[in-house]
């Protein structure tokens, strides 16, 4: 999605920033874990693949992508590449053409020294927030595997409430509208975040 590719969100546990080509080859070697596969439902891609794919996001309307960057890396870095504070993604996918309102929303915490942090939680948040002030989203869903009990509980934390089981894509989908009380308590859970502009490694405030 063009409208996110100069934004940087800047929050205590992570930075999001766009998906550009130069997080192309880590993100292709998360993509050979079978796990990972079998979590996002993915088919392993060759990088050249990756990278066309990349391009593809970034001009999708209906797709916002950030990769979720380490912020206590991030912020030391000096020499180390923004490649090396990566620890995953978060995606919003605008494909109801019924209701623009609605955004499905999915997390991959792909860097195993990065789970159980709380990364995930914050990304999805921030993400949330993105999409209801910037997007102008009042509903989100996600769909998660039967047997991703990590992903459930965040989901449920987040005041998701399950409204469908597919036995068939062994899924569950969670639901969340956002009326003005789940409005007020995203805006609040996210008012640290600071949007900075984002130019491909780099950030300049806003």
């Amino acid at each position: 999605m063009r409208s996110n590719e100069n934004t940087l969100l800047l929050g205590k546990k992570v930075v999001l920033v766009p998906y550009t080509a130069e997080h192309v080859p880590r993100y292709h070697e998360w993509m050979k874990s079978e796990e990972l596969q079998r979590l996002t439902a993915s088919e392993p891609l060759t990088l050249e693949q990756e990278y066309s794919m990349q391009r593809s996001w970034r001009e999708d309307t209906a797709k916002c992508t950030f990769i979720v960057l380490d912020a206590e890396k991030w912020q030391a870095r000096l020499s180390t590449t923004e490649e090396s504070c990566m620890a995953g993604d978060v995606n919003l996918f605008l494909t109801d053409l019924g209701d623009p309102s609605l955004g499905e929303i999915e997390v991959m915490i792909a860097e195993p020294s990065c789970r159980g942090k709380g990364f995930g939680t914050e990304a999805v948040l921030m993400m949330m927030s993105y999409g209801v002030t910037k997007l102008g989203l009042t509903k989100f869903e996600a769909k998660i595997g039967q047997g991703n009990e990590p992903s459930i509980r965040m989901f449920q934390k987040l005041h998701f409430e399950q409204v469908a089981v597919s036995s068939v894509f062994q899924e569950v989908t969670f639901r969340l509208i956002v009326n003005e009380h789940e409005r007020q308590w995203l805006l609040e859970q996210t008012s640290h975040v600071e949007e900075k502009c984002y130019r491909d490694g780099s950030s300049e405030s806003h």
